[in-house]
């Protein structure tokens, strides 16, 4: 096994297995270090499935990522042979004037993309399953939907490693030093050394990243899966990805597809934040509580018995957004991580974006918005 790599990336979720998938297909030696399997069930890459969007409330700067990102979803489809993203059609739904409804339209007028907005009344005529305020709308957007999440790390790491990108599990980083243009990453097995080292390691990114270590907070987020009482409903034909802008939070949820259920969560769910090692993976009745709450409220037909309750992490800062930028002090170090909840779809785009900076490409896309000195 050689120990010397043009790069080493550390951290092999979805950002991670997509960096090192681009890097290897431009011809680097790459390792990807991750101290779990690859895909796992302790970050925030796993659930079955992820929501998809173009309608991006959270600001209309990462519309073009998104537009690359479709585009990217399909090349590894046609390359793994295997259907990973179903279009459904989205819903953000709320107040009128609330930031769920007007960041959505925002994104769609700054990008002329098509979209209606709908009265309570239109939604539950086209979507029975949904049970609304009058005063809601919601902006319809036909191009969201999911990727299954799990199946697409394991499509975009085989696809890596028959690049010639060598991926090692059960082996997270100790330690990492750069000195000059070389970087040494140590693990309890051996010792490398690359020109450069992407650190892309999640919840546990202010571990290895000091500027980060109290600035990106792992918070715990539950997901849960109810057995409908009218399935046909809930079903990818006649039901969209949807988010509700309630009183508790943002409300996501899919149409049942890949496991028996209608999955939903509330997002940054309970807040509760803490070290990524010690906060708890088990569900408990106070998580099923807050969301039987909220199925009964917005999707009483959906409320039938729960059926599996799964726990992951988001990696948050304060302003919500991905950071995505070399280290001030370590230029051939770059950070891409800490993406704040909604950071899943875009893993092929960010891959090659973070591919293009490590080889001395200028990304084709705004990333002022993801830098490090924002926090400074």
């Amino acid at each position: 096994m050689s120990k010397t790599f043009d790069v080493i990336v550390a951290g092999v979720g979805a950002m991670g297995v997509a960096t090192c998938w681009q890097l290897a297909r431009r011809g680097m030696r790459v390792l990807g270090l991750e101290r779990f399997s690859i895909p796992h069930a302790r970050g925030s890459s796993h659930g079955v499935n992820r929501i998809i969007r173009l309608a991006y409330f959270e600001h209309p700067n990462y519309v073009p990522l998104l537009r690359r990102a479709y585009d990217m979803w399909r090349e590894v489809e046609r390359d793994c042979g295997r259907r990973l993203l179903f279009v459904t059609g989205g819903l953000d739904i709320g107040p009128r004037d609330g930031r769920l409804v007007t960041g959505s339209l925002a994104s769609c007028r700054t990008h002329n993309l098509p979209h209606e907005v709908l009265e309570a009344a239109e939604i539950k005529r086209r979507f029975p399953a949904f049970a609304l305020p009058s005063e809601h709308v919601a902006v319809f957007q036909p191009d969201g939907g999911f990727i299954a999440c799990e199946d697409a790390i394991t499509a975009i790491a085989a696809m890596a490693r028959s690049h010639g990108a060598e991926l090692r599990e059960h082996e997270p980083i100790a330690r990492w030093s750069a000195n000059g243009d070389r970087v040494t990453v140590e693990t309890a097995a051996a010792t490398y050394e690359a020109d450069r080292l992407i650190v892309s390691t999640g919840a546990w990114v202010g571990t290895h990243i000091p500027q980060l270590r109290n600035i990106a907070v792992p918070e715990r987020q539950v997901l849960a899966w109810f057995e409908p009482k009218e399935p046909r409903l809930f079903a990818p034909d006649a039901f969209p990805i949807s988010i509700v802008d309630a009183e508790e939070g943002f409300v996501y949820q899919f149409p049942a597809w890949g496991t028996p259920g209608f999955k939903m969560g509330l997002f940054n769910h309970l807040h509760e934040t803490g070290d990524a090692d010690a906060i708890s993976r088990k569900p408990d009745a106070a998580d099923e509580r807050l969301l039987r709450k909220l199925v009964e409220r917005y999707f009483p037909l959906a409320a039938g018995p729960t059926l599996r309750l799964e726990t992951c992490l988001f990696t948050n800062v304060p302003d919500g957004h991905f950071v995505v930028d070399r280290l001030p002090n370590a230029p051939n170090v770059t950070v891409v991580s800490a993406c704040s909840g909604h950071g899943f779809k875009f893993a092929p785009v960010i891959g090659e974006v973070v591919a293009d900076l490590s080889t001395g490409t200028t990304p084709r896309f705004d990333l002022d918005f993801f830098r490090l000195s924002r926090f400074a």
